[in-house]
């Protein structure tokens, strides 16, 4: 991407209307849902519902299977902790950091026949693909760049690290750029009414997805990676490619108008609104610094859980078989879940599973040194994380403006990534220096799980006094 040719959302009033969730219409005894100048009845929000569910599930198989793929590579081919933290987790919340916020503000600018959202979903979407094919061939490449450099090349395993890492860049990269914008596309087209029951059934899809990856292919990821990563990376290419034809955005209001004048006021000037208008209320302070404490609270584990195991002795199957029964947990508590955030308010669902995580982690950090405790702690682990998850999913849809969601988002992502990029290293560093005790990984999750909650409970305050789940409107 030339960053030289991307530009950030110029100064625009924020819109301050009530961002209530409006009961659908009922008209002749049917129902009828609105959003934006998009309406629906039942038959035509099942069918949106159906073709956003499967573009999830394509995005979720890509998704569910590479960290874990990744992580077996990056071990396989001798990375450190250090290495395999800042590669995994690091990296992706650093380009989004970079990358996300030019990529949403010019999605919210953008008007063309396909949309304000789908151009940026489905150009990056094949590129990413294809370097998943890459990535199967990795032997294939480190052996040929080994040979082609002859005496002067390093040894094959570090062909095979160098080669791998930059195809996982390459992937990222692209990969970044449509999530900048997927949840925009869904904030745009679901009525505000039912999306905390969508983000439930989101999320259903996604656990789905990793069910299916964990009962039948992760034990095959170390002897077939090469078949893995291309036959998933055709189904991502295809499958969410097909989701961006067959969804359809509304009309949009006319975009603000560019500045003009010389290209330092050009380029200064929105950078100064972008940067005013994400900070304008200390509300949105609360909710960046809400979201990246209580995502980076499930990182200790997320990040390091594959060599984890096999510091225990665990196998890959066995791993799997933990992995899919926290995913069926999940999908039975997921719809619950999600209309107790319709009905309740995802602060709420948050600052509950927080607190209740951080328990949980304090007490595996002490008890899961073998399989068995392990096994209980990581299923207590998945299912709270999940619950936070599920709930917490439309806590930006409910509390950012509707006009600049996707600036709002980015800005979001920004903070976020500074958990992404800083949690992982510094726990990795600890975890070579302390010989691989990873357990410790509970202890600091507990921790980050801790301070989440107080800062959700000090984000409750502040939704209250600015009317609450009843009056509340975007601040400006």
């Amino acid at each position: 991407m030339n960053y030289a040719t991307l530009r950030f959302m110029n100064p625009a009033p924020i819109p301050s209307a009530p961002q209530s969730k409006s009961a659908p219409e009922v008209t002749h005894g049917s129902k009828r849902w609105r959003v934006g100048t998009l309406t629906y009845g039942t038959a035509g929000l099942v069918v949106l519902f159906c073709w956003l569910l499967w573009g999830d599930f394509a995005w979720n198989m890509k998704e569910r299977a590479v960290q874990p793929m990744s992580q077996l590579l990056f071990k396989q081919f001798k990375a450190t902790d250090l290495i395999l933290g800042l590669m995994v987790t690091s990296l992706p919340a650093a380009l989004g950091m970079l990358i996300g916020p030019i990529i949403s503000v010019r999605s919210d600018n953008h008007r063309g026949r396909w949309g304000r959202r789908i151009p940026y979903l489905l150009i990056p979407t094949p590129i990413a693909a294809l370097a998943m094919v890459g990535m199967g061939y990795t032997v294939e490449i480190a052996d040929l760049l080994h040979g082609l450099l002859g005496a002067g090349a390093p040894d094959p395993i570090a062909c095979r690290l160098l080669v791998f890492a930059g195809l996982w860049t390459f992937f990222e990269i692209f990969t970044v750029i449509a999530n900048s914008v997927f949840v925009g596309l869904i904030n745009d087209v679901v009525p505000q009414a039912v999306i905390g029951r969508f983000f439930a059934l989101f999320r259903i899809v996604g656990l789905g997805a990793g069910i299916v990856f964990n009962s039948f292919l992760i034990g095959h990821a170390e002897e077939n990676f090469k078949l893995l990563f291309i036959g998933l990376g055709l189904l991502y290419g295809l499958g969410f490619s097909v989701m961006c034809f067959m969804v359809k955005e509304g009309d949009y209001p006319p975009p603000a108008p560019k500045t003009d004048g010389a290209f330092t006021s050009r380029v200064a000037e929105p950078v100064r609104a972008y940067v005013r208008e994400c900070s304008a209320h200390r509300f949105y302070i609360w909710i960046f610094v809400a979201a990246m404490i209580g995502n980076a609270a499930f990182l200790p584990i997320n990040s390091f859980d594959v060599p984890y195991i096999r510091s225990i002795g665990m196998t890959m199957e066995r791993y799997g078989e933990l992995r899919s029964i926290t995913y069926a947990i999940s999908i039975f508590l997921a719809l619950f879940i999600g209309w107790f955030a319709d009905k309740f308010h995802p602060i709420r669902v948050g600052l509950c599973a927080l607190g209740v995580y951080a328990g949980i982690a304090f007490w595996a950090g002490f008890i899961a040194k073998d399989i068995t405790s392990f096994s209980v702690a990581y299923v207590a682990h998945g299912v709270v994380s999940g619950i936070f998850f599920t709930g917490t999913a439309s806590l930006f849809p409910r509390l950012f403006p509707r006009a600049k969601f996707a600036q709002f988002a980015s800005a979001a992502n920004i903070i976020l990534a500074f958990g992404f990029i800083l949690v992982p290293p510094v726990v990795g560093r600890l975890l070579d220096l302390t010989g691989h005790v990873y357990h410790y990984t509970f202890v600091i999750g507990g921790g980050l799980a801790a301070t989440g909650a107080v800062v959700f409970f000090i984000l409750y305050r502040q939704f209250v006094a600015l009317g609450g789940s009843e009056r509340y409107a975007p601040p400006s």
